[in-house]
């Protein structure tokens, strides 16, 4: 019989009890106020549009010098069905390191039964392993490089906010985006939409450094994954980052409360290859008016 997406959500929602009853201190598991809450309500009422994808982050200490190691957790609504997005970092980690140490943890995680929960496994698997890609010095680092071939990774995330307005923060996302080499757009107004496409760490560093203090109406709705041992360059749908200017709807001057054109935004997504995301965003198909 086909496991539901309610099933999964439960599921989910026993393991991240699991989970704080091990890392009850605080600082040491990560997650939006909300993002439980808004589960349970569509447990309520399954007939309602799906809640944000669960996410959170598990910070561990590693070895007896105690080094932090977070694991960032995102879960598709499917999970355990199909596999959570996983990563892992550290500011003692070189870049190849951090690699290869999330390179072992997939590895890992794909080799355990499909279906079953598999974050503590994760945990316990980065507490066993870590060490070692800690303690490399540059020289054993450089090394490892040579000996293994590490495939490179198009992450590419679609991002959902209830409203993009203040100046401070476009500039924020837009240097961030800069900085890390992400390609993409970001869509001003109500609602915002933002999309970001890169190598994996960039990506997962520009969704921790835009959400971190204070943004709070903003999820993560999808995240897509292509590998390649070529350029991911070949891989992006686009070729800088954009700011998207649609006509919109409402009063500019007396308050920022204005909707942009989703019927534009729509025919922006099918010029890149990416119509289907309307639908994931929105919760509604859909459709060009002719």
């Amino acid at each position: 019989m086909a496991v539901t997406v309610k099933e999964c959500l439960e599921l989910q929602l026993l393991e991240v009890e699991m989970l704080l009853s091990m890392f009850p201190k605080r600082g040491e598991f990560s997650l939006e106020e909300d993002a439980v809450p808004s589960i349970q309500c569509y447990l309520r009422n399954a007939d309602g549009a799906l809640p944000p994808q669960l996410e959170y982050r598990i910070a561990l200490d590693v070895g007896e010098a105690k080094v932090k190691v977070e694991l960032q957790v995102l879960l598709p609504h499917m999970y355990p069905q199909v596999a959570p997005q996983l990563f892992a970092r550290s500011d003692a980690l070189h870049r190849q390191q951090q690699l290869q140490l999330n390179a072992g943890l997939a590895s890992h995680i794909s080799s355990l039964d499909s279906g079953d929960l598999c974050v503590c496994q994760a945990v316990q698997w980065l507490k066993d392993n870590s060490l070692p890609f800690l303690d490399n010095s540059e020289t054993s680092s450089e090394c490892a490089s040579k000996e293994v071939r590490v495939r490179e990774m198009l992450h590419r995330m679609w991002i959902y906010s209830h409203h993009i307005y203040r100046q401070e923060l476009r500039k924020k996302i837009f240097d961030c985006a800069k900085k890390l080499n992400l390609t993409g757009f970001c869509l001003t107004g109500k609602p915002g939409v933002i999309c970001v496409e890169g190598l994996r760490e960039n990506c997962e560093e520009f969704w921790h450094d835009i959400r971190y203090p204070n943004w709070k109406h903003i999820s993560c709705k999808h995240v897509e994954n292509m590998e390649t041992e070529g350029s991911i360059d070949n891989l992006r749908l686009f070729h800088g980052f954009e700011d998207l200017q649609f006509q919109a709807h409402g009063d500019y001057g007396l308050r920022n409360d204005y909707h942009m054109d989703l019927g534009q935004f729509l025919e922006f997504l099918k010029q890149h290859q990416s119509g289907h995301i309307f639908q994931i965003l929105f919760g509604v198909e859909g459709k060009l008016s002719d």
